[in-house]
């Protein structure tokens, strides 16, 4: 029998490639999603790509009924949770959205693991809880630092309620995975990131941006203490991201967790700079990016990057694709996904 997976936020930009390596690698899959920012059409690239259609669900994770039938219907041996409001600068400008749907959701999946007595859940964390470190790179053991935004601060209180909750209840186990950023796409160019609106992160921006779709791009602030001024991140493929749920989740399975809650750092432990994002960009996918510099944006943090030697050893996962890896794949993407839209004009 395929052990049952639950993926929240399926059809979004990671939850659709996790969705993919979870069929190939022999699970089946269910996914909720509400597609406040995701398209159905995913769907059809997971099928192509995986040559097997998840069960999909349409719904909200706020809506307490819907879950319960879910979970009555669907036997689970375990959930991996995306489903969340993730972008920073807009966490700052609609706390509590973020609040209630980052909050609430985790509530009621757990409120719905107890009752079901589904005993695995990987949450998609993020580095966001370690604040702007005082040491680089940042280990698992770098204390939580105050969150500069509403998002850090709901993945913190995220992992605290996981941390709480595995106490109280003998049954249930979490994984928190703190991502770095990702970025890039499937090799098949079948699947990617593909924001409702206005892209609130730096690779879509850029390869809209590259493509015509945007004017230009803004880069914030270029006075910060770093190499070249712009701001410091440890971008992840997000394939290799996506492996990393497997692995986790395989470990709760196996019953070879060392306690019932863990964390572990996901990215690949190499910082990058904005411009030298851009950078590489520019030299994959040949084209010339139009940016500028402009004002510092609230909520960013200086520099993170991650010590992966923890997750390496004790997951035995670690990152495979380099930044030109990741910057040719979100190209690749963005350029289908022209394409796909001309044919369907």
């Amino acid at each position: 029998m395929k052990k049952k997976i639950l993926v929240t936020g399926g059809l979004g930009y990671i939850g659709s490639h996790t969705c993919v390596e979870l069929i190939n690698k022999g699970f089946e899959v269910v996914i909720v999603d509400n597609l406040s920012n995701s398209e159905a059409s995913a769907l059809d690239g997971i099928a192509k790509i995986a040559g097997e259609r998840p069960t999909f669900y349409e719904f909200d994770l706020l809506d307490a009924e819907a879950l319960d039938k879910l979970f009555k219907f669907e036997k689970l041996d375990g959930i991996i949770h995306f489903a969340a409001s993730k972008a920073v600068g807009e966490s700052v400008e609609k706390p509590r959205l973020y609040y209630r749907n980052n909050l609430q959701t985790l509530l009621n999946l757990l409120d719905n693991m107890v009752k079901y007595d589904v005993q695995n859940i990987v949450f998609s964390s993020s580095c966001t809880v370690y604040g702007q470190p005082d040491i680089l790179p940042v280990t698992e053991q770098t204390p939580v630092q105050a969150a500069l935004s509403p998002y850090g601060n709901t993945k913190q209180i995220c992992e605290e309620i996981l941390r709480d909750t595995v106490k109280a209840e003998d049954n249930v186990k979490a994984i928190a995975l703190r991502y770095f950023n990702p970025v890039g796409a499937h090799d098949s160019a079948l699947i990617g990131e593909l924001p409702l609106g206005v892209p609130q992160n730096l690779m879509p921006f850029i390869t809209q941006t590259g493509i015509g779709m945007r004017k230009e791009l803004s880069v914030f602030g270029s006075d910060y203490d770093t190499k070249d001024g712009t701001c410091i991140r440890d971008y992840i493929h997000v394939v290799d991201l996506a492996n990393a749920h497997i692995v986790a989740l395989n470990r709760m399975i196996g019953k070879k967790q060392k306690a019932k809650y863990e964390f572990f750092n996901v990215g690949t432990g190499t910082g990058s700079t904005v411009l030298e994002v851009i950078n590489s960009f520019e030299k994959t996918s040949g084209e010339k990016l139009n940016y500028k510099i402009v004002d510092r944006r609230e909520g960013d943090i200086e520099k993170i990057y991650a010590d992966t030697t923890f997750s390496n050893k004790e997951l035995g996962w670690s990152s495979e694709k380099n930044l030109d890896d990741m910057t040719s794949s979100a190209w690749k993407w963005q350029v289908a996904l022209r394409e796909k839209q001309a044919t369907e004009a």
